[in-house]
């Protein structure tokens, strides 16, 4: 049996949910990697709903569990059931669904709240000194979560608002490439730009490829 690790969604689609690309090649590198892969995300509505062509809001409302589950093929479970002891690590791809759906960081900036469940399932993890990766936009999650008490080093692309309000959250940011990693070897905690700064699949892939062979190194 291999190392479980969770990878926590928040949609289908960059512009309202999880960002497809960096969450398929989480996926893959961890299925490359031996890992047991848990998929989860909040049960819950998109906090908005936008036309992937146009970039404009669309009428409707959708699910962000039952939307994630269009990237894990339908094996997924509600974040707020899963606890701790049944992950060894957690992976949290980005795209704006999880800075609206995961944490309010989009709506509500460094006033933010993130979901209840991540929110628990993060605390225990790295209570448990459980490793936790978080990519493109998704270390705001970690900054809200854990900033304040632990001061975890992250980066998150090279905008100057969007590094201060980490900072303004507790955390505390580096500047890396889209194709290189930031390492938190105190809190376990790893984070990579993705498209914060990749022109492409290819350096999103690269930088996720560096973080997942680490996070498997801790495991």
């Amino acid at each position: 049996m291999g190392k479980r690790v969770g990878v926590l969604l928040a949609g289908c689609g960059h512009r309202d949910g999880a960002e497809v690309h960096e969450a398929t090649l989480s996926l893959y590198f961890l299925d490359k990697a031996g890992a047991e892969i848990v998929a989860m995300a909040p049960d819950k509505l998109q906090a908005d709903v936008i036309d992937h062509v146009t970039g404009k809001p669309m009428a409707g409302e959708r699910n962000v569990l039952v939307e994630s589950a269009r990237i894990s093929r339908g094996n997924i479970r509600d974040v707020a059931t899963v606890t701790a002891s049944e992950l060894d690590a957690l992976v949290i791809p980005g795209g704006f669904g999880a800075a609206k759906n995961v944490v309010t960081f989009a709506q509500e900036g460094v006033d933010c709240s993130v979901d209840d469940g991540a929110a628990r399932l993060i605390r225990e993890l790295h209570a448990q000194k459980k490793p936790i990766a978080a990519l493109c936009i998704a270390p705001m999650v970690l900054a809200r979560v854990l900033g304040a008490d632990h001061h975890v080093t992250l980066t998150i692309g090279d905008d100057p608002s969007t590094k201060d309000a980490l900072e303004t959250l507790g955390a505390r940011h580096v500047a890396r490439m889209a194709t290189d990693i930031a390492i938190d070897e105190e809190n376990k905690v790893l984070s990579t730009p993705c498209y914060m700064l990749a022109k492409g699949p290819a350096e999103v892939g690269a930088g996720i490829d560096k973080l997942v062979t680490k996070l498997m190194s801790w495991l």
